[in-house]
């Protein structure tokens, strides 16, 4: 309904002063405190009842006059520890970043929070509204269904939308059944004992076990893995010594496993166990392989994603919403939701290289722009998908 999207540009303006408040004061992980303050004192003056289940975690609902089911919408929060290196007027300062997007999801969901209180006498049913920390430590989904998120009332279709760096301005973009990666990351501390370099045999280096296991794990991709099952083992960290003639007691890797099938996800982290093991063993030290965090593989709903998609281009237009299937290997944490009830996750385009040279960059980069102006589509997706879901599933 165009409508929807009329409402949403009447509050345009403030919906970029949301997005760039929480820009200019970005928080990491589940310390959220200027972030969640702001968001709850927004939704009071929304006419909201907003409660904070968990650290950062917050939740608000608005019924309809008439009963029925509820639809969760859920909007991360947090930003990344990188500095920004942007030439925007409200640029961060503070060596954080919000170099995902989370403010603009935030920002969005507060927009369509304004629209659901505008337009509460079409709602048949309940709207739960979630703001959530630590998606990108892959902790915060999994606090809040811990917490009862999908209780209290039941929830019985969840939603949530990423802005997509890269992609054409208000293209829509879902998957059909497994689209994202799961991840696990993970740590392996190896073990040896400290020596002069002019004597190796004195001791044990951990150097020379971590390159064996380090090679040795990306044999379990290409020889243990059908070429067909996307898989990744990826070590970015890899940390040893002090002294250039001085071998050390210990070396700290840290990286991520991500797979597009739960159970491929988990035979990798068992053979990885083994290889760990086994190989300092052969090399007489010790290592253990530790799980950091994890996330399963995101699952849309192909009967919620096409029906809710149905819902959005009444808003957008048919061409602009495009579904595909197979999936990338980004992981994201609201991937926990799709395994408790069905859900959907759209990827919400904010912008090329060839809109404007400042768009395009990959998120996660200090210097990544997004096109605000997308946020109104955003916002109105939110409040009539809620809604239309709601009528038509009485």
């Amino acid at each position: 309904m165009k409508s929807f999207i009329e409402q949403a540009k009447l509050i345009k303006e403030d919906i970029i002063d949301y997005r760039r408040s929480i820009h200019k004061n970005p928080e990491v992980g589940i310390n959220l405190s200027k972030t969640k303050s702001y968001v709850i004192d927004k939704l009071r003056s929304f006419g909201y009842e907003p409660r904070e289940i968990c650290e950062s975690g917050i939740v608000a609902t608005i019924e309809g006059n008439k009963s029925g089911k509820t639809f969760l919408l859920r909007a991360d929060m947090d930003a990344l520890p990188m500095r920004e290196d942007t030439k925007c007027d409200f640029k961060a300062t503070n060596g954080c970043m919000h170099s995902c997007g989370h403010d603009m999801h935030t920002a969005m969901l507060l927009g369509a929070a304004r629209l659901l209180k505008q337009n509460q006498d079409k709602i048949e049913g309940t709207v739960k509204l979630v703001f959530q920390p630590d998606e990108e430590g892959f902790t915060g989904a999994k606090s809040m269904i811990n917490a009862g998120v999908l209780k209290n009332p039941k929830v019985d279709a969840a939603m949530a939308m990423h802005v997509h760096s890269g992609t054409p301005s208000n293209t829509i973009l879902y998957g059909l059944g497994t689209s994202i990666a799961g991840c696990n990351r993970f740590r392996i501390l190896v073990k040896g004992n400290g020596c002069h370099g002019a004597m190796p045999e004195t001791g044990v280096d951990p150097i020379n076990i971590a390159v064996h296991i380090y090679l040795s794990l990306q044999e379990v991709i290409s020889r243990e893995i059908s070429a067909t099952k996307p898989a990744v083992v990826t070590i970015g960290k890899f940390a040893g010594g002090e002294a250039p003639n001085i071998i050390p007691e210990e070396v700290v890797m840290e990286g991520t496993i991500r797979s597009l099938d739960k159970e491929i996800g988990e035979f990798i982290f068992n053979r990885m166990n083994e290889i760990v093991n086994s190989t300092a063993k052969m090399f007489r030290g010790k290592a253990q392989l530790i799980e950091l965090s994890s996330v399963p593989p995101l699952i849309n709903d192909i009967n919620l994603a096409n029906e809710v998609a149905s819902y959005i281009k009444d808003l957008v237009g048919e061409k602009s919403v495009i579904s595909f299937e197979g999936g990338g290997m980004g992981s994201e944490d609201f991937a926990s939701y799709s395994y408790e009830v069905p859900s959907v996750y759209f990827m919400l385009g904010a912008g090329t290289k060839q809109e404007n040279p400042l768009y395009g960059l990959p998120m996660h980069n200090e210097q990544v722009v997004f096109n605000e102006d997308i946020m109104v589509t955003g916002a109105a997706m939110h409040a009539y998908s809620a809604i239309m879901w709601l009528k038509n599933n009485k």
